[in-house]
């Protein structure tokens, strides 16, 4: 009796909520949307931006940008889901939940609706390295364990966890050194203080054709227009992948119908080609997807990269 009363409450809730739903998506929008994202004056904020005019017209009602600082994801998480607030954020998103607690699960709170952007790096090294192609850098690696070094901007930015998913990958020891911002990272290889690191292609591409770095391999799963005739590194290390991304998303419980009307706006903005050309002027290339997509690829790269990051001995708490 008192399993059946609480399944007959679960299935209670279940209509309630569905029905929520369906009420939610009547008329769908019918007033301002607000998409909440990170701080001013970053690419995540560039993209939310960008996009929100567009959306804008799509969906005939105002969509205002708002900007917080890291609690962006926390308030819409919280937001009734009805389809009137929204989240773009970037990979440390659904990354940074795996490296300290946080006030919300990527999974359990959100509802995909696609990925916007993706912004691969370039592994480059000093003039100095003797090796001249991702084979032989891991050659090289490994016949000489921890001599090498690599800088990124941050403990758990893209450049360091690319470097760590390159050392499980290539089963070679290469030493992190982190400094206080990309271009502190790049200077220190330039002036040979570390040997490698992985960067955005439009920050060290000046260097590269001056000379003064060495280019060996780009982030992405395929070859990039951002880094045009760069070899990719999975062509060496099959599997290896990582960027930073830019997404958007919705709270748990939002509508099937709304997020599927999202989505689809979301996409015919992206595959425009002056969109395309304004985010590959920024340094990003378009990544358009469903929600399923988007999802999928989400958890494979939490599992992938939380593996990584536990093998490291990188989570905080």
């Amino acid at each position: 009796m008192p399993l059946r009363c609480s399944c007959l409450r679960a299935m209670s809730a279940g209509i309630l909520l569905l029905g929520a739903s369906a009420g939610f998506s009547q008329g769908y929008p019918s007033k301002p949307l607000r998409i909440v994202t990170s701080p001013p004056g970053g690419g995540v904020d560039f993209a939310a931006r960008l996009l929100a005019p567009g959306l804008a017209r799509a969906l005939g009602q105002p969509v205002v940008v708002e900007n917080r600082g890291g609690n962006a994801a926390e308030i819409v998480a919280r937001a009734i889901p009805d389809g009137y607030t929204l989240l773009v954020n970037g990979t440390s998103f659904w990354i940074g939940p795996l490296m300290r607690k946080s006030a919300w699960d990527p999974i359990r709170d959100f509802v995909p609706i696609s990925f916007m952007t993706t912004a691969p790096n370039v592994l480059v090294a000093h003039p100095s390295v003797p090796a001249n192609s991702v084979k032989e850098l891991i050659e090289l690696a490994r016949a000489r364990p921890g001599t090498l070094n690599y800088s990124s901007s941050a403990i758990g930015a893209a450049a360091h966890l690319g470097g760590e998913l390159f050392k499980s990958q290539t089963g070679t020891n290469i030493v992190h050194i982190p400094y206080k911002g990309q271009g502190a990272a790049n200077a220190a290889v330039l002036s040979g203080e570390v040997q490698l690191t992985l960067a955005t292609p439009s920050s060290v591409a000046p260097m590269i054709k001056a000379g003064k770095l060495k280019v060996f391999g780009i982030t992405s799963a395929q070859p990039s227009a951002l880094a045009p005739g760069v070899p990719t590194i999975a062509a060496t290390v099959p599997g290896y992948q990582i960027g930073s991304a830019t997404a958007l998303l919705a709270p748990t419980g939002t509508g099937v119908i709304i997020i599927n009307r999202l989505n689809q706006e979301i996409v015919r903005l992206l595959n425009q080609a002056e969109v395309k050309e304004k985010l590959l002027g920024a340094g990003v290339e378009v990544v358009a997807s469903s929600p399923q997509a988007f999802a999928a690829e989400m958890k494979s790269e939490m599992a992938r990269l939380g593996k990584v990051i536990k093998d490291a001995g990188l989570r905080e708490d």
